[in-house]
Protein backbone atom coordinates (compact mmCIF):
# COMPACT_ATOMS: atom_id res chain seq x y z
CA UNK A 1 0.00 0.00 0.00
CA UNK A 2 1.29 3.44 -0.95
CA UNK A 3 0.22 6.54 1.01
CA UNK A 4 0.80 9.99 -0.49
CA UNK A 5 -0.03 13.41 0.91
CA UNK A 6 -1.92 15.99 -1.16
CA UNK A 7 1.19 17.81 -2.35
CA UNK A 8 2.83 14.58 -3.50
CA UNK A 9 -0.41 13.48 -5.17
CA UNK A 10 -0.54 16.76 -7.12
CA UNK A 11 3.03 16.58 -8.30
CA UNK A 12 3.20 12.82 -8.95
CA UNK A 13 -0.35 12.00 -10.05
CA UNK A 14 0.73 10.17 -13.21
CA UNK A 15 3.03 7.91 -11.23
CA UNK A 16 0.33 7.20 -8.63
CA UNK A 17 -2.16 6.36 -11.38
CA UNK A 18 0.31 3.93 -12.93
CA UNK A 19 0.78 2.29 -9.53
CA UNK A 20 -3.00 1.94 -9.13
CA UNK A 21 -3.31 0.47 -12.63
CA UNK A 22 -0.63 -2.06 -11.69
CA UNK A 23 -2.86 -3.20 -8.82
CA UNK A 24 -1.19 -1.36 -5.96
CA UNK A 25 -3.46 0.28 -3.40
CA UNK A 26 -2.86 4.04 -3.38
CA UNK A 27 -4.21 6.21 -0.56
CA UNK A 28 -4.13 10.00 -0.60
CA UNK A 29 -4.03 11.66 2.81
CA UNK A 30 -4.71 15.17 4.07
CA UNK A 31 -2.87 16.20 7.22
CA UNK A 32 -1.96 12.56 7.82
CA UNK A 33 -5.55 11.29 7.59
CA UNK A 34 -6.52 9.04 4.65
CA UNK A 35 -9.22 10.73 2.56
CA UNK A 36 -9.16 9.10 -0.90
CA UNK A 37 -8.37 5.70 -2.38
CA UNK A 38 -7.06 5.72 -5.94
CA UNK A 39 -8.32 2.59 -7.67
CA UNK A 40 -8.27 1.33 -11.25
CA UNK A 41 -11.61 0.84 -13.00
CA UNK A 42 -12.28 -2.70 -14.14
CA UNK A 43 -12.86 -2.80 -17.89
CA UNK A 44 -15.97 -4.75 -18.88
CA UNK A 45 -14.66 -5.83 -22.26
CA UNK A 46 -17.83 -4.77 -24.05
CA UNK A 47 -17.62 -1.99 -26.55
CA UNK A 48 -20.14 -0.20 -28.65
CA UNK A 49 -20.31 -1.17 -32.26
CA UNK A 50 -20.47 1.79 -34.60
CA UNK A 51 -23.39 1.53 -36.98
CA UNK A 52 -25.51 -0.88 -34.92
CA UNK A 53 -28.66 1.28 -35.03
CA UNK A 54 -29.79 0.13 -38.50
CA UNK A 55 -29.95 -3.48 -37.30
CA UNK A 56 -32.12 -2.39 -34.37
CA UNK A 57 -34.46 -0.52 -36.69
CA UNK A 58 -34.90 -3.61 -38.85
CA UNK A 59 -36.25 -5.49 -35.83
CA UNK A 60 -38.91 -2.89 -34.96
CA UNK A 61 -42.44 -3.92 -35.86
CA UNK A 62 -44.15 -2.10 -38.72
CA UNK A 63 -46.92 -0.85 -36.41
CA UNK A 64 -44.49 0.70 -33.92
CA UNK A 65 -45.85 4.25 -34.35
CA UNK A 66 -49.51 3.19 -34.36
CA UNK A 67 -49.65 3.02 -30.58
CA UNK A 68 -48.74 6.72 -30.35
CA UNK A 69 -51.55 7.99 -32.58
CA UNK A 70 -53.93 8.56 -29.67
CA UNK A 71 -51.44 9.75 -27.03
CA UNK A 72 -52.99 13.22 -26.80
CA UNK A 73 -56.37 11.69 -25.93
CA UNK A 74 -54.77 9.55 -23.25
CA UNK A 75 -53.11 12.55 -21.59
CA UNK A 76 -56.26 14.72 -21.67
Amino acid sequence: MKIANMHTAKTQLSSLVEDALAGEEVIIARRGQPVVRLQAIQQTGTSRKIGSLPSLLKRMPDDFNDSFDDWEETLA
